[in-house]
């Protein structure tokens, strides 16, 4: 496509790790974030990501809505979590700089996201606008990372759906001039593409709707739209392009404002294409991502091989929206494929509630209602048990169930692929042995399972 018009901007949103949309049918091949964050290696860090711009060069995709540069403060934050490199400003910022630089040396914008910050939030913008209450100086550490991006020369920006009465009491970011201009651009000096999230998430079609909020974003400074979920046939576009025309025509938006916006995405579409055009012919490592999940495993505990043929139990609190419920994960699978006959079963949430206004709205995992354990104690008998969580700390139920079959089961295994976060609490005062991938990958579950299976030597 972009043979056809250089100046043309073509993105997606290839995190690595749970958010993947090139692999989204089989699990991404790389780690996410906070895995890297664990081993905390900047070399890494920046290969993997050139392998990911390599990727996406190769599909014609020049823009990618990465790396996620939260520093991830709150654990219970329901949407960043293993998106994040970690909860230090100061390890964030020296990854999303090394990620940055890793993807744009294979000719792929980065955009370093959520301006001014996603990371200390307990709400998920997908579904409400959240809010944050953290003065000016309290806000430094969480903009750590985005002056790390800017100074490796980052080419874009994603704003984040949030309100920070700090800075501005009425406007979330997307629509604030104060945040986007006064202090992004004029405070943090970036001169580059400012993206939205997407301009449909609750937190603007359920507040100023998606019409009034991407005039307003555009007003503060964003310079492109990110348009998706709910909106993805021609009429909305449409819809939207008429709403910023007749803002022009009102007198609402300035055409200037319409016209820089336009040059921006020029300017890095043609970039893209100058630094893709002296790179044919180069492609990303093979097996990075898997090397690099393997060195994020950590073992708590001592780690015997598997004597026999194990069942795996995983829970599942259902993924949320920025990942999507049709990328694939777990551990079961891949254990299977090195030790023949292991069996699985996978238990939701006993209950859910509806939560999200405007054209998103979804299940909710809620701590009501106890989990049956007694198939999976009966369908381990005699064998080997496995039981995967993901962020057991943020969900009662699940805790509630693994231990009750940890105290049934004292000899199984735990592996948490989330943030680990409270590991120590929750299983290792039982004496139970546990695995953290720090992350939900189809390469941190291959990792987990080469050391079930006493393939691999890993990092206590």
């Amino acid at each position: 496509m972009y043979a056809l018009n250089p100046a043309l901007l073509i993105a997606t949103d290839e995190e690595g790790g749970d958010v993947t949309r090139l692999e989204a049918g089989s699990g991404s091949s790389y780690p996410g974030n906070f895995a890297l964050g664990e081993v905390d290696d900047t070399e890494l860090t920046e290969r993997v990501a050139r392998s990911i711009g390599f990727d996406l060069s190769t599909v014609g995709i020049n823009l990618d809505y990465a790396p996620d540069a939260d520093v991830n403060s709150n654990p219970d934050n329901p949407v960043i979590g293993v998106r994040s490199f970690g909860g230090d400003g100061e390890l964030a910022a020296r990854h999303t700089a090394a990620y940055v630089r890793g993807l744009q040396s294979a000719g792929v914008a980065a955009c370093a996201k959520h301006f001014p910050g996603h990371g200390d939030t307990a709400g998920d913008s997908h579904l409400g606008l959240p809010r944050i209450d953290l003065s000016t100086e309290q806000f430094q550490e969480h903009l750590k990372p985005f002056r790390a991006a800017i100074a490796a020369g980052v080419k874009s920006i994603m704003t984040a759906h949030i309100l920070f009465p700090a800075y501005d009491a009425l406007l979330p970011a997307t629509m604030s001039p104060a945040i986007l201009t006064g202090v992004l651009r004029e405070e943090l000096g970036f001169q580059g593409l400012i993206v939205t999230d997407g301009i449909e998430m609750g937190a603007i079609s359920g507040t100023h709707g998606v019409a009034a909020g991407a005039v307003k974003a555009v007003a503060a400074g964003a310079d492109t739209i990110c348009v998706g979920g709910g909106l993805q046939d021609e009429a909305a576009f449409l819809y939207l392009r008429d709403a910023l025309v007749w803002a022009v025509r009102e007198g609402r938006l300035p055409a200037e404002r319409l016209h820089r916006a336009a040059e921006r995405n020029r300017e890095v579409a043609l970039w893209s294409a100058a630094v893709r055009n002296s790179q044919v012919g180069v492609h990303g490592e093979v097996g990075i991502g898997l090397a690099a999940a393997r060195r994020a495993l950590r073992i708590h505990g001592e780690l015997r091989p598997l004597q026999g043929v194990p069942h795996v139990v995983e829970f599942s609190p259902g993924a949320n929206i920025a990942v999507g419920e049709e990328t694939p994960w777990g551990v079961g699978e891949p254990l299977a494929e090195l030790v023949p006959g292991t069996t699985r079963s996978r238990i939701g949430a006993p209950s859910t509630r509806i939560e999200g206004s405007g054209l998103l709205r979804a299940a909710v995992a809620t701590d009501e209602g106890e989990v049956e354990t007694g198939p999976v104690l009966g369908a381990a008998v005699g064998r080997p048990l496995v039981i995967v969580v993901r962020d057991v700390h943020r969900h009662a139920w699940m805790r509630r169930a693994a231990l009750g079959l940890v105290q049934a089961r004292p000899d199984a295994v735990v592996v948490e692929i989330g943030t680990a976060h409270g590991l120590a609490e929750t299983f290792r005062s039982h004496g139970v042995t546990v695995l953290a991938t720090h992350g939900g990958a189809r390469v941190c579950g291959v990792a987990a399972a080469e050391a079930l299976a006493g393939l691999s030597l890993v990092r206590q």
